[in-house]
């Protein structure tokens, strides 16, 4: 089967254990290999394994895409903006303006986290928006393990009923 560039990018073989590898005193002769899709995001892994339904999946995926496209994310490179003018030393003349579509964005997002409530935010935005893994976002939170799973489902339904999915 032939693969197009971006699906070499999207889908590569990762190699499990080394050859020659002891285990339980026992050398491994053989390398396994499983497909890894780089682009897969922790919600999709949870849809594609269905542990969450499709419903949730989207309410999810709109709450990443408020996210994003109200710019809430942290920036990681420098911004090449004319430097402002200011009276003061440093020459900073305040907030950077917004967009009025990253205005309504930031809007329908914290309407979102709010629809969820204050104990199932937490869990909501470091699966969905930081795009950790459930071991890593329950470790963080002191949670035992395999309670995400479910703190994350109810949270989904509720941002579900606020963005009116069906």
């Amino acid at each position: 089967m032939m693969t197009t560039s971006k699906d070499n990018r999207l889908l590569r073989e990762q190699a499990i254990g080394r050859e020659g590898e002891t285990v339980r005193g026992r050398a491994c002769k053989a390398v396994r290999s499983v497909t890894v899709n780089g682009a897969e995001s922790p919600l999709g892994w949870l849809l594609s394994r269905g542990l969450v339904s499709r419903r949730q999946f989207d309410a999810g995926e709109q709450l990443r895409r408020d996210w994003e496209r109200g710019g809430l994310a942290p920036n990681v490179t420098m911004h090449w903006d004319a430097a402002p003018i200011g009276r003061q030393r440093g020459g900073s003349s305040g907030p950077r303006d917004l967009l009025a579509g990253q205005v309504d964005a930031r809007r329908r997002f914290d309407a979102a986290l709010a629809a969820a409530g204050p104990g199932l935010s937490d869990i909501l935005w470091r699966v969905v928006c930081a795009g950790e893994g459930m071991r890593d976002a329950e470790t963080a939170l002191g949670w035992p393990a395999r309670a995400g799973k479910l703190v994350l489902t109810i949270a989904l339904d509720r941002v579900a009923d606020h963005y009116r999915i069906r």
